[in-house]
C-alpha cells in the first residue's frame, strides 16, 4: 500500500523550500501520525520532499510511527513516479506538494482528487481506499486521545 500525505498548513513567505509550518500544521502532522496509528497502519518507511513544511510534517507524523525519514528530492518537484520512489520500501508514505501529490492520486488511480494541506491519501494497486481530509484526521486522532 502506499499512503500519500500533502505536507500541512505553512507559513507564507521566502524563500519557499524555507517556509516553516504553523501552529496549525504542526497539529495536523501530529494528528497524521496519531490516525495513522490509530488505524494500525503499519509503515515501514517514509519518503518526504526536502522543503522544510512537508520534512517537518514528515518528522511530526513518523514520531508516533516509530519510522525515519529519507529525504527524496524528486518530491520536491512535480513529474515523480509514486510507485518507482517506493519500490522497495514496503508500507511506504510519501510527503509533498501540491498540485505533484493531487496529480500521482490521479495518475494512480484515475481518480479527481485535490489533496487538502495536511491531507491523506491510501492507494494499493491502482485504487484509492482511503482519501481524509484533515479534519476527519482530527478526528481520528482526537478520539483515540479520549479512549487512552
Amino acid at each position: 500500500m502506499l499512503w500519500l500525505l500533502r505536507h500541512a498548513d505553512a507559513a507564507e513567505g521566502r524563500p519557499d523550500e524555507a517556509r516553516p509550518l504553523t501552529p496549525l500544521g504542526v497539529e495536523q502532522s501530529r494528528a497524521a501520525g496519531a490516525a495513522i496509528a490509530t488505524l494500525g497502519i503499519r509503515l515501514d518507511s517514509c519518503l518526504s520532499s526536502p522543503k522544510l513544511r512537508a520534512l517537518d510534517t514528515a518528522r511530526y507524523a513518523c514520531e508516533p510511527l516509530g519510522i525515519d525519514v529519507v529525504i527524496e528530492q524528486a518530491l520536491a518537484g512535480s513529474g515523480y513516479e509514486p510507485e518507482r520512489l517506493a519500490a522497495g520500501h514496503g508500507e511506504v508514505m510519501l510527503v509533498g506538494h501540491d498540485p505533484a501529490i493531487s496529480i500521482a492520486v490521479r495518475d494512480l488511480t484515475g481518480a479527481r482528487a485535490q489533496m487538502r494541506k495536511g491531507g491523506l491519501a491510501g492507494i494499493d494497486r491502482g485504487e484509492l481506499v482511503v482519501l481524509m481530509t484533515p479534519a476527519e484526521i482530527s478526528a481520528i486522532a482526537g478520539a483515540a486521545e479520549t479512549s487512552a
